[in-house]
């Protein structure tokens, strides 16, 4: 559900070479989220400032709602709706690369005092992450996540079940591969193992299960979503989409039409200003990782942060720093530190001369994740 800006990544630079009907058709499909600036401009001199000039930060919002009759099979509509997954988009400035961080949709955390939907306010609170956007929706979400990493959202895109599954239709459905077969009720899922291309139907049971899928733990649900959203950039970016006028429409129709976002956003030429330098970020350049986490002390089904490796992530993604990811880094842990030195540092000698000081380069620290160009099979 978090296809958002990597979604319409590689598809909405092509539109600049559409008709004006076409352009306008597609650009009115996005919803701009009103109300959501009207609420952030009402707190913006409690939000952070941005520190790095052209470094982006977009929050990813994949909501749980029921409304309407393509989302009502997925449960009774009660009339509220949360975050089923949200995830943290960092692009660095020169776009050199992409890194996308999984929030816990169980994570205790401070919410503030927020704007309810009658448009009266709830008091602060310490909760699951996931209730923000029940309370206040997505600028509740937005003034939650700026509090808990002081990282200043610059945009942010909502996606329902229904975009997700359009999305995935629009490109032909998306490869995965599969350990071991699936066979789940609850989801309506049923898969061999190995090599196996998902219709969205099939996408949003295998991104959305988690019971009886691996372990059962919201973590590797996370992780599982973040191989899915992998496949997802590489097929979008592929010629066969990209260089297709009769797959390219429907594509860039479903996602635009699969969008609320901020108002800057909400438009083709807003998005193509965001993602116009997305093409050449290599895809071993474009990562996934979860916020280190843990089990919250109190309540075996609810998380908290790891710290201080969770501050060290954010501070980095406040400063426009790297990181980096593996798949052996054990989930909660600290991140690795590699070195080729024994004071923890990469040391790059002048060749031919022993007089000048050596020149020390500090490693980026290594958090569980993936990359775009991993291949799940391999």
């Amino acid at each position: 559900m978090r296809i958002g800006a990597f979604g319409v990544a590689g598809v909405v630079v092509a539109a600049a070479g559409a008709g004006w009907a076409v352009y306008a058709k597609l650009s009115g499909n996005i919803t701009p989220d009103e109300a959501a600036a009207a609420e952030l401009a009402r707190y913006e001199k409690e939000r952070p400032t941005s520190l790095v000039k052209d470094a982006r930060n977009i929050l990813l919002i994949g909501s749980d709602s029921r409304e309407g009759d393509d989302n009502a099979r997925y449960g009774r509509d009660s009339g509220t709706e949360r975050s089923d997954t949200t995830i943290l988009l960092h692009l660095s400035a020169g776009r050199g690369s992409a890194t996308a961080v999984s929030l816990p949709r169980d994570l205790m955390v401070n919410l503030p005092g927020c704007r309810r939907p009658d448009g009266s306010r709830s008091a602060p609170r310490f909760a699951a992450f996931n209730q923000a956007f029940q309370v206040g929706g997505s600028a509740c979400t937005i003034r939650t996540v700026e509090k808990l990493t002081d990282i200043r959202i610059d945009n942010h895109v909502v996606v329902d079940f229904h975009g997700f599954k359009k999305m995935v239709d629009a490109v032909d459905g998306v490869e995965v591969c599969l350990r071991e077969p699936i066979d789940d009720r609850a989801a309506k899922l049923r898969l061999p193992a190995g090599r196996v291309t998902l219709d969205g139907e099939q996408a949003l049971g295998y991104v959305r299960a988690r019971k009886t899928l691996g372990d059962g733990s919201d973590t590797e649900r996370m992780e599982r979503q973040q191989r899915f959203l992998g496949a997802l950039v590489n097929k979008v970016r592929s010629n066969d989409v990209l260089l297709n006028p009769a797959k390219l429409y429907p594509v860039l129709d479903a996602a635009t039409s699969s969008l609320t976002t901020d108002p800057d956003l909400a438009s083709l030429r807003g998005l193509y200003e965001l993602v116009r330098g997305l093409r050449d970020i290599p895809m071993e350049r474009v990562q996934f990782l979860t916020v280190p986490r843990e089990s919250y002390a109190y309540d075996a089904n609810r998380d908290q942060l790891v710290e201080p490796e969770a501050e060290r992530l954010f501070e980095r993604l406040r400063t426009d720093t790297p990181v980096a990811v593996a798949g052996n880094v054990p989930r909660g842990s600290a991140p690795l530190r590699p070195t080729d030195s024994h004071d923890g540092s990469y040391r790059d000698s002048y060749p031919g001369s022993f007089s000048e000081p050596a020149v020390t380069v500090s490693p980026p620290p290594t958090f569980r994740g993936n990359t775009a160009a991993e291949d799940t099979c391999e």
